[in-house]
């Protein structure tokens, strides 16, 4: 029996091996991780259960464990033991959750050297050829390099080298500057010592730099020094190379507060990482100017309407008033935002040259990026095609960006095998294309939109190679996608196989006790249908056929590491062993996990947002990326270039109050009209660029780059120095005098609203963030890994040059297991997440809500347009679904006009305009109430023979004529400074109105039922299959699938053609014509008509297959409408008389 180790429960830390000091970060309640004695094999003998006793007796959950079997190999460890723990982290399956064990379950058995196919840095192993032995390591345990080539050579090659070899380097063939071994040993202990220690000085001075820390609390969890938490915790600055220190003649806090500086600092040049491009003065000058003149004439026009009533049809000039009120507010609440747009530009050169090259602080040009944890959430592998998000998963693992600090996450809230083998597959055909792209920079990195490209693939390819690799690559792909759409049929088939295996193997069973017992009565075997993986063993989530504890919303929580987290250090493909020359190609591949959190029933898992808050504390966990990018299953990366030019924001000056950077939503597979206006431009081209000159974009949902402490809800640095303002760039921003400039920024970077102290208490966050102390020690190592690079002095709250070129820590069994327990579904009781921590419960919109809560604590966020699109998607084409999204998105805003999230309780951080903008949000829904009603104006009056003013005077005309024009150049300003084309505005315009009169008044009626009668509102997923129809690629735009939602437009729609013949019948056969009422009743319906095209287009389907239904709909309603004027308003004796010929009112 191999040896277990025992994990008590989910809040604990791990105990350094030199002693059992707790961090000061870490609760006094917290519960350990304890470990019994390790083997030479790796494997962990537990305690007794004595031992264990006093551990757990003042814990919560003692009923939790982890038994972890034993490790693949049978191989000593010694010195390569990290290097098999990460192998067998990678090749086990994480299971666990609330009141059960957690246990990591091997999925096959591979050596520690099993990365086939590669060849490069070997470790700690000697690098001469024919020697495989070991090199020294020093104090750190880093290996000892006696070269500044850092080629790594053993003691005995050393002496050879140095003897024979004329003290000749093997590596870079230049001489050794120390001969003696031991002077190689004395060399790197004075460097290990110069890196680590304090510069020694005047006592007093030390003394106070170092108040904050204790000594004994300086030491990492391996018991090294660490030099990162030194920094976060005291007030050295710096500049080039190590520690920077204040000169002596200068006070600790300097001038105003600020340290003193070196001259060769001061004396820089810095370059900034982002432009502001302002919109040119001839451009939106005459914007502005138009914008307060339709104001002013708004206002007279509704004054002359108000004064000037119809006395003849008073109830259709009330209706009208009422409705013209409404959508002129509407229309300043969505007008106001749109005064400050801007545009925005990176340049990568600069980022390149910040972060990786080399500097005397970081001589060898490894990367100083930050890392980036890429969450890609999905759901149900029905309606999210697991062939989709797998090349997702691709194009995230191929992007360019520092390898090592990459990590993906793939949430599947349905927990399905499918989706996990899929991700299996795609992690097994990354060793193929992410090389090939680096090798010839492919763009798109999506293999399925780059072998769909319409374009010449071979344009500007120059190695010679390109067209054997590619199309070894599309063979290889297409084996891929075989395999994918084959696991739903292979798995169905393993496990009937298995199960029918273990119904013989119950029957024979029974069989025995029954020729054993004599008189026994047969009964048939009933044995639950479970799902099998490959390994054959049953799927720990959920089952095809359904059972306890193996149910969609009841299954445990699940991690499995597909591929480990790579080295520092490139590797390159060995030509011997690949199929492919990637001998001059880096081919290692970012970290990817899957994950699938707990679910039981009895606990709200809160949909999307839960799950994304359950990717934020395990990634915490795992990697612990100061940043996170959020993607759809269905939005690839476009731009492999992407997260760069997000990164250029977050680390520009001022970049440390970002929240996040969102960038624009561009779509594929939209039909060449765009009917339905999917791309939705106006929103992202127009609406969001305003909103960059405010407080920044709201957030989408989706592409959208987060700095992680933000999500963790807390205040932007200096946020009491920074008073709100009116907007970005109309009117100058105001500074509040600070009255704690002597307080470094260091102590202040961490903080919450409900905090008036200068930090925060770390003590309190165990109730805000939970009770796993892995977690509340990483919040402030992210907090100091996304800081912007202090390489100038008016970079404020930055951090050191070269500090993020040290290697990640080693992912072991230990840290896996937590994040198992952070994912349970009890893990966020009696806890902030979800109401002010992470994503934001309690609104089917929770993006919008997440983003308001940022800004309302004084954050800005950016929108980031790239030249080359960042992101790509899909969309629904069909008018069914189309409808149904924004139905869902129109509810929730509904739910945040009704809730603590209405902006009319904002704080007074949030900008006014700001402001408004997030009014409008919770606003908009309710205009259809309005829209409606003025839809079915034109045909009312119509019917009636009446127009909603007495006459159609000179003034009347005036004002509209004042009023279109306006709005028309208003139009066409907006299409010049935002770029998008004239067409898209229109069907924008034509969409907007569709919407409101079908799926935004439906999303009023179930917001007021959820707020009255508490009626919970449930969506399905937007369904993202692709079409079935080979020969069309739009096939799914012209199928026609009813809802209740299209009886509104189309009602309006047979009414007002029924009101435009009456009308002009009246009207012919009258004695005294009343060709005035006839065109403005017309001129309107016309108008609704006009708009409401795409939707009769959309009812027509292909070649005119329009459903019965609709017929039948449409006309019942007409004439019940029709019926209803009748009797509210019959035709009069008279008015039949006026009448001529044969015609007589119905």
């Amino acid at each position: 029996m191999g040896s277990k180790g025992i994990l008590k429960n989910s809040g604990s830390s791990r105990v350094p091996p030199h002693g059992p000091s707790k961090p000061p970060t870490a609760p006094t309640s917290a519960p350990q991780v304890v470990f019994g004695r390790r083997t030479e094999s790796g494997r962990f003998i537990s305690y007794s259960r004595d031992d264990l006793d006093s551990e757990i007796s003042s814990v919560d959950f003692q009923d939790y464990h982890v038994h972890i079997p034993m490790t693949p190999d049978n191989q000593p460890m010694e010195e390569d033991g990290t290097k098999a723990d990460e192998q067998y982290v990678s090749s086990s399956l994480f299971t666990g959750g609330f009141n059960s064990v957690t246990r990591a379950h091997v999925m096959d058995k591979q050596g520690p050297d099993s990365d086939m196919g590669r060849s490069g840095p070997k470790g700690s192993i000697c690098m001469v050829e024919g020697c495989n032995s070991k090199i020294m390591r020093n104090g750190r345990g880093e290996d000892i390099l006696p070269c500044e080539c850092d080629f790594k050579i053993c003691v005995d090659c050393f002496t050879d080298a140095v003897k024979g070899g004329g003290g000749v380097c093997p590596g870079c063939k230049e001489l050794y500057k120390h001969t003696e071994w031991e002077e190689v040993l004395s060399n790197s202990s004075n460097e290990l010592t110069r890196a680590l220690s304090l510069p020694h000085g005047p006592g007093g001075k030390m003394e106070r730099r170092l108040s904050l820390v204790k000594q004994g609390t300086m030491n990492n969890q391996s018991g090294e020094f660490d030099h990162n938490r030194w920094l976060f915790e005291t007030k050295g600055t710096y500049g080039y190379g190590n520690a920077i220190w204040p000169d002596d003649n200068v006070d600790d806090d300097g001038r105003n507060g600020v340290p003193g500086h070196p001259k060769e600092l001061m004396s820089k040049p810095w370059r900034p990482l982002t432009r502001k491009l302002q919109i040119p003065a001839a451009v939106i000058s005459p914007y502005r100017l138009l914008v307060l003149i339709r104001l002013v004439a708004l206002a007279f026009f509704l004054m002359w309407r108000i004064k000037h009533q119809n006395d003849d049809a008073i109830w259709l000039w009330g209706m009208s008033i009422v409705c013209e009120l409404w959508f002129a507010l509407s229309w300043v609440l969505d007008q106001l935002p749109k005064l400050c747009p801007i545009n925005r530009a990176t340049d990568l050169s600069v980022l390149k040259e910040k972060f990786e090259t080399p500097t005397p602080s970081n001589p060898t040009g490894k990367s100083d990026l930050p890392g980036i944890d890429i969450f890609v959430s999905t759901a149900d592998p029905e309606k999210e095609p697991v062939l989709v998000t797998a090349n997702t998963i691709l194009s995230i693992l191929a992007v360019d960006y520092p390898v090592d600090k990459l990590a993906c996450y793939v949430s599947d809230d349905g927990g399905a095998l499918l989706t996990f083998e899929a991700m299996a597959e795609a992690a097994s055909f990354a060793n193929f294309w992410v090389p090939f792209c680096r090798k010839h920079d492919i763009e798109p990195r999506n293999p399925d939109s780059y072998f769909n490209l319409k374009r010449d693939p071979f344009k500007n390819k120059v190695k010679a190679d390109f067209v054997k690799d590619r199309r070894r690559i599309k063979r290889e792909y297409d084996e891929f996608k075989v395999r994918v759409n084959g696991l739903p049929d292979s798995i169905r088939r393993r496990s009937d196989a298995y199960h029918a295996r273990e119904e013989i193997q119950a029957m024979n069973l029974q069989r025995e006790k029954i020729k054993a017992g004599g008189d026994e009565q047969f009964e048939p075997v009933k044995i639950p249908k479970a799902t099998w993986m490959a390994d054959s063993t049953h799927w720990p989530g959920t089952w095809i056929h359904s059972s306890q504890d193996h149910a969609r919303g009841d299954h445990a929580g699940i991690i499995q590491v597909m591929l480990k987290p790579p080295s520092d250090m490139p590797m390159y493909g060995n030509i011997e062993k690949s199929p492919l020359d990637f001998s001059e190609v880096d081919t290692r591949l970012p970290m990817l996990v899957y994950m699938s959190r707990e679910k039981r029933p009895g606990y709200d898992h809160n949909k999307k947002a839960g799950a994304m808050n359950a990717l934020v504390r395990a990634s915490a966990i795992m990697s612990n990326g100061p940043f996170i990018l959020n993607l759809d299953c269905d939005h690839y990366v476009y731009n492999s270039k992407a997260f760069r030019e997000g990164m250029c924001f977050m680390m520009d000056r001022g970049g440390d109050r970002l929240c996040y950077v969102q960038f624009p939503q561009r779509f594929e597979g939209i039909d060449p009209s765009d009917r339905y206006a999917n791309h939705n431009t106006v929103f992202f081209d127009i609406n969001m660029r305003a909103l960059d000159g405010l407080q920044g974009p709201v957030y989408v949902g989706t592409g959208c780059l987060f700095r992680r402490i933000a999500l963790y809800g807390f205040d932007p640095p200096r946020s009491k120095d920074h008073s709100p303002g009116f907007c970005g760039c109309c009117l100058p921003r105001g500074r509040k005098a600070s009255a704690s400039n002597a307080n470094p920024e260091e102590t202040m970077a961490l903080r919450m609203g409900d905090f008036d102290g200068d930090s925060m208490n770390l003590a309190t966050f165990p109730k805000k963030f939970g009770n796993s102390s892995f977690l509340i020690d990483s919040i402030p190592v992210a907090e100091f890994q996304g800081r912007p690079l202090a390489d100038h002095p008016s970079v404020k709250n930055g951090r050191p040059p070269g500090a993020l070129t040290i290697p990640r820590e080693i992912l072991d069994a230990s840290i896996v297991a937590e994040a198992i327990s952070v994912v349970s579904c009890w893990y966020e009781e009696k806890t902030e997440w979800g109401t002010r921590v992470g994503w934001i419960y309690g609104s089917v919109t929770e993006d919008v809500v997440t983003g308001y809560r940022m800004h309302n604590r004084g954050w800005k966020s950016v929108y980031c347009v790239t030249q080359r699109d960042a992101f790509r998607g899909t969309a629904p084409i069909n008018l069914t679904d189309r409808l149904h999204q924004v139905l869902r998105w129109a509810t929730g805003s509904v739910e945040i006009f009704f809730s603590r999230n209405n902006a009319l309780f904002a704080s007074s951080k949030m900008k006014v305009l700001q402001r408004i903008a997030y009014l409008n949000v919770g606003i908009y829904p309710f205009t259809s109430i309005f829209l409606i009603v003025y839809c079915f104006l034109p045909a009312l009056s119509l019917f009636s023979g009446q127009f909603i003013v007495q006459t159609l005077n000179v003034t009347f005309l005036t004002y509209l004529l004042i009023i279109t024009v306006t709005l028309c150049l208003l139009a066409m300003l907006e299409i010049k400074w935002s770029g998008i084309a004239l067409e898209e505005w229109w069907r924008n315009e034509q969409f907007w109105l569709i919407g409101g009169t079908s799926a935004h008044l439906a999303a009023v009626m179930q917001g007021l039922l959820k707020v009255v009668a508490g009626i919970e509102i449930s969506f399905t997923l937007t369904s993202k299959q692709v079409g079935d129809d080979i020969d069309d690629e739009f096939a799914e735009l012209y199928e026609v699938k009813w809802t209740s939602l299209m009886i509104p437009p189309l009602t309006i729609i047979m009414v007002n053609l029924v009101a435009i013949a009456v009308g002009f019948s009246r009207t012919i056969y009258s004695t005294i014509p009343q060709w005035s009422k006839l065109l403005g009743g017309v001129f309107f319906s016309f108008w609704v008509l006009a708009h409401l095209y795409p939707f009769a287009k959309g009812l027509m389907g292909r070649r005119g297959r329009t459903p019965t239904i609709v017929y039948v709909w449409a006309g019942l309603v007409s004439i019940t409408i029709s019926l209803l004027w009748i009797a509210i308003n019959p035709p009069s004796s008279a008015a039949n008389q006026q009448l001529g010929g044969s015609f007589s009112f119905p």
